[in-house]
Order: C-alpha cells, then structure tokens, then sequence
C-alpha cells in the first residue's frame, strides 16, 4: 500500500490487507461486560446484546478490535458507543486493567474458537449508568439479573466463549 493510500484510510486496513495481517499475527480485541451495580457496587444486572451471527441469533457482549495507535480506553469507549449507544455513560476505572484475558483460535479445539483468527482479547467489567440502546448490528440489549444470568438456558444463548467470559466476571464480582 502507498503512502497516499495508507493516509487516507486512517487506522482502518483494506479488507485485504485486514485478511493479511489476520492470517499473520494475532488481533487484539477488548470486550465489555456492561453491568448495572448499585450505590455499594454489588451487581444488579448484566447487559447483554441479541444479535444475528452468520444463520443464528446469539447472546453477546460489545467488543472490537482496538485500532493502531489508540488507547485501551479510547477503544473501550469507541465500542461502548458504537454497541450501545452515546448516552450509555460508562464508567471507566482510574486503572484500565481487564479483569481477564481470552484467547481465540482458528483451529476448532484449541480453546476459544474464532474461524477468521487468532486473537487475544483484554476482557473489562464496565458499569454503565445511562441509557443504553443497541446499535445498528444489534436485535436487542437485555439487562439480566445474576439469577438470570446464571441459568444454563441464558448460557447457552451466548456466542462462543462469551459464556465463560459471562461466569468469570460475575466471579469478579462475587456473584458465582
């Protein structure tokens, strides 16, 4: 790619040379488990997106790829806007440090299993106190109780991995 081309893209990459890089080096990625907690900080409800993946509907949480030369709080701000709209009203901590680190792979069964990549994705508990709405890739964003939340069936709706991210952060939280 020529200088001019890559000026003009901004810290986006072609589709191509996005499918390059992926083939190459792992992605990183943030993903946000929005919460609801209550003036001592216990968990209210988890937020959790329906949305349409490839020919079914799963359960989800915000995230994407953090872009070249942005901070992990520029990205995790970006997705939460984008997932959920600009009136959400994280709130980031002083220390933006995850509460865990996944890793998905392209080969099924070697652990998480993402067909497009490998990627390592820093995975933060966000409580957010305005309103959120879904964005435009999103049916829907439902806020669960812990009960709910652990329930086998609600578990089963989510997207690969996302239900061990969904246990380990409400571990987190002393919700497990």
């Amino acid at each position: 790619m020529s200088e001019i081309d890559s000026a003009d893209m901004g810290p986006w990459l072609s589709p191509e040379d996005l499918e390059f890089v992926r083939q190459k080096v792992p992605m990183v990625y943030v993903e946000i488990v929005p919460v609801r907690v209550d003036d001592l900080g216990s968990l209210e409800a988890v937020g959790m997106l329906l949305c349409v993946d490839a020919d079914s509907i799963v359960r989800t949480f915000p995230s994407g790829r953090v872009l070249y030369h942005e901070t992990m709080r520029e990205a995790l701000l970006r997705h939460i806007e984008k997932d959920l709209g600009p009136v959400a009203l994280p709130q980031l901590p002083p220390c933006i440090a995850p509460f865990t680190v996944s890793e998905y792979f392209p080969t099924p069964g070697a652990g998480w299993y993402d067909e497009r990549q490998h990627a390592i994705a820093l995975a933060y508990i966000v409580p957010m106190h305005g309103d959120c709405n879904p964005g435009s890739d999103s049916l829907e964003l439902t806020w669960f109780t812990p009960g709910e939340a652990r329930t086998p069936e609600l578990q089963n709706e989510l997207a690969p991995g996302h239900a061990a991210l969904l246990r380990q952060a409400m571990a987190r939280m002393g919700e497990l």
